[in-house]
């Protein structure tokens, strides 16, 4: 819990880099990889990534709590599972800032009022919008949920191929990660977790 609130603290602080150092920056790793930063096809380059990272890491500017705020408690008693699944998204390894490319499934229960659908599909996109590990991704899926929602339990799995292990080093292709986290309700009950993993697993076989 602490390192998340130092990682969350370190993430607010405001950056007095100019878009100009990120351009020379981008310029003095052309040349360091042997490329002449000033040839045709590459003059605007420095400008194109700069404004690529400002998308890529956009999740810096985004709170996910916000997408939770707004819910409905005209649900007609609804208790059972809500479940948005094969949520396309993209990071970056923080090890490597290699492309992190998976889908997520996202399950709650709720307790007395429902979230938006689309409203899950942006907390994974802002929380994957920032330099991540897989592992921590997924927790900080789960944790947000269940901590404005307050549900009965809260149920994240998220598989990737990471281009830090395709890419470089080992270079293994076909090889992803699956990760999960399962709070309350799928953390004690065993027939909520297999329900939730049972839909999760019919996604896999398609």
């Amino acid at each position: 819990m602490q390192h998340t609130a130092k990682r969350q603290a370190l993430a607010a602080t405001p950056t007095n880099v100019t878009q100009e150092e990120v351009e020379q920056a981008v310029r003095i790793i052309l040349q360091w990889i042997g490329e002449n930063p000033d040839r045709e096809g590459l003059s605007e380059t420095p400008a194109r990534v700069a404004r690529a990272y400002k998308s890529y890491f956009s999740g810096y500017d985004q709170n996910p709590e916000e997408y939770l705020r707004k819910t409905f408690e005209e649900t007609a008693g609804y208790d059972e599972m809500v479940l948005l699944r094969n949520i396309p998204f993209q990071s970056h390894c923080e090890h490597h800032l290699a492309p992190i490319v998976g889908h997520a499934w996202v399950g709650y229960v709720p307790q007395a009022r429902v979230v938006g659908i689309s409203k899950l599909a942006r907390v994974v996109e802002a929380f994957a919008n920032r330099l991540q590990i897989q592992e921590r991704l997924t927790a900080e899926i789960a944790n947000v949920i269940e901590r404005v929602l307050q549900p009965q339990g809260v149920a994240v799995v998220l598989k990737a191929s990471h281009h830090c292990i395709s890419a470089r080093g080992v270079k293994k292709h076909g090889v992803d990660l699956t990760t999960s986290r399962m709070l309350g309700c799928f953390r004690t009950d065993p027939m909520s977790r297999q329900e939730f993993l049972a839909m999760v697993n019919s996604d896999l076989r398609d």
